[in-house]
């Protein structure tokens, strides 16, 4: 059977048929974590993070929550766990045209604190099959696998991992108007677009005990606090890190500076605030190789599309 196939509803329901066999299938059985819960990863998870949080560093140091997934993973040279089950799902995906694969969102539940020490182990199961699903990148069958991670045997969390196995759509002959990625909007930070649709470029701060975050964040990282109001940014900033993009060509990161320049190098930056946090964005109104640590930049908002409204930071004199 074909992709081409599967797209008649008789048949997609029988292949879904085939597929949800593999549901409750573990995906791997008594993995082992290659490293205990150790400082030095716990250090270096911090700085490239940004996170200074005291409960990370001293004698009673815990690990960020957020790194429960890269205890379990195998680096270049891989795991030797994974099941038989879950090599025959990807083949039956394969075979049937779905060769493409894209990882689409991960959720993770924390129950219990990990600590410099802790000797960890996974097993993961084959947690659902999706019905046939029609995307922008084509059409496929969404994947979610499920790992129990266990410290010293006692479980401390759970990490859901999805993805989407599909056939590629067919390209459209004439290529559309390069836009800009759409940003994703959701509950969490829905108040920050809200803000930008206002020109105003707002920043969380916890009520509780005054610390300003960015980005948005449904609790505060100092305290736990999950109350907070916001701060109107004075937009100005300065370069704190930034790179250059050279490859691939993306012009619709660069045609509102210079169309002629549509898909040249552009710089991303990590821009510092007067006010303390931070925020990645383009830098504007200078050239990208002008760009450079601690240069001084203003906020302002860019209209790149008909529908699509940024805030980006203009170059000053450095």
């Amino acid at each position: 059977m074909t992709a081409d196939a599967a797209g008649t509803a008789e048949e997609a329901g029988r292949f879904h048929t085939l597929l949800t066999a593999f549901e409750g299938q573990p995906a791997a059985t008594a993995g082992r974590g290659k490293d205990v819960v150790n400082q030095p990863m716990i250090r270096h998870w911090c700085e490239a993070m940004g996170d200074a949080n005291p409960a990370y560093t001293g004698p009673d140091a815990i690990a960020p929550p957020t790194m429960l997934q890269a205890w379990t993973m195998g680096g270049l040279s891989g795991h030797t766990d994974r099941s038989s089950a879950y090599d025959e799902l990807f083949a039956l995906l394969d075979a049937a045209g779905f060769t493409s694969v894209v990882a689409t969102d991960c959720e993770q539940e924390y129950l219990r604190p990990l600590r410099p020490g802790d000797a960890i182990t996974f097993d993961a199961v084959i947690e659902s099959v999706s019905p046939c699903k029609t995307t922008k990148l084509g059409t496929g069958h969404f994947v979610t696998t499920r790992m129990d991670i266990h410290a010293d045997g006692e479980l401390a969390g759970t990490h859901r991992f999805r993805i989407l196995k599909y056939a590629p759509a067919a390209r459209p002959q004439k290529k559309p108007k390069a836009q800009r990625p759409r940003p994703v909007i959701n509950r969490d930070n829905e108040g920050f677009w809200d803000g930008v649709r206002d020109h105003k470029l707002l920043i969380q701060r916890c009520t509780a005990c005054a610390t300003l975050r960015f980005p948005w964040l449904p609790g505060c990282n100092a305290c736990a606090s999950p109350d907070w109001d916001t701060v109107e940014a004075s937009g100005a900033g300065t370069v704190f890190s930034y790179v250059v993009m050279h490859h691939p060509p993306f012009p619709a990161f660069t045609a509102h500076e210079d169309p002629a320049a549509a898909g040249g190098p552009y710089a991303v930056a990590l821009v510092e605030l007067a006010e303390g946090v931070r925020m990645v964005s383009n830098i504007t109104g200078v050239p990208y190789d002008k760009v450079r640590i601690g240069l001084p930049v203003q906020l302002e908002f860019l209209r790149v599309d008909d529908d699509l409204e940024l805030p980006v930071f203009r170059g000053g004199e450095g």
